[in-house]
């Protein structure tokens, strides 16, 4: 078995210290980054290969999701799980399109973070694919709000114009924290 060594893109640089921690007691080599140039550079720096990757989804105003394509061009091979406290359906099948195996929510163990790469490699991220508890209607909109941003390019402006209601009130509900399933 090749030795694992893992890339940790994160602005939280507690979150990022205290994965790193644990993933070293596990013995797997892990090296962190807090945004998505740092990443880019630090490869390029150090030429290290890595054959994992955990990206956190919102870096200030930067995305995980622009660095996907990016470290799968440097290295084919390399595994990339996605973190977010915001998730959304949107936003999970972009990372999936972009080559992220699999995709978290925030707070996420190590062997939480682990098991998705496992679920990856399997193609499943869950056992049946179906959750045996249906969405909130909260969160089923939360959900229909950000498939509607995503075909907007994050245009608020546009979205709240599609979706029939004010600007405004759009910025509220986006900047509230989804509500879990």
């Amino acid at each position: 078995m090749t030795e694992q060594h893992f890339l940790l893109v994160d602005d939280d640089e507690v979150f990022c210290s205290i994965l790193s921690r644990a993933l070293e007691r596990r013995a797997i080599k892990t090296s962190i980054a807090n945004s998505p140039q740092q990443a880019i550079s630090l490869i390029n720096q150090t030429g290290t290969i890595y054959t994992h990757a955990v990206l956190d989804l919102n870096m200030g105003k930067e995305s995980g999701l622009s660095l996907i394509p990016k470290l799968v061009t440097l290295d084919p091979h390399i595994r990339v799980i996605v973190l977010t406290g915001y998730s959304s359906i949107a936003t999970t099948v972009e990372a999936m399109k972009r080559g992220a195996i699999n995709y978290l929510c925030k707070p996420a163990t190590v062997d939480e973070i682990l098991k998705a790469f496992e679920d990856g490699d399997t193609a499943s991220s869950s056992e049946s694919g179906v959750s045996e508890k249906p969405l909130s209607v909260e969160r089923l909109e939360w959900e229909y709000i950000q498939k509607i941003l995503a075909e907007h390019a994050g245009n608020v402006s546009a979205t709240a114009r599609a979706l029939g209601m004010h600007r405004r009130t759009l910025q509220r509900k986006l900047q509230k924290k989804p509500v879990q399933h």
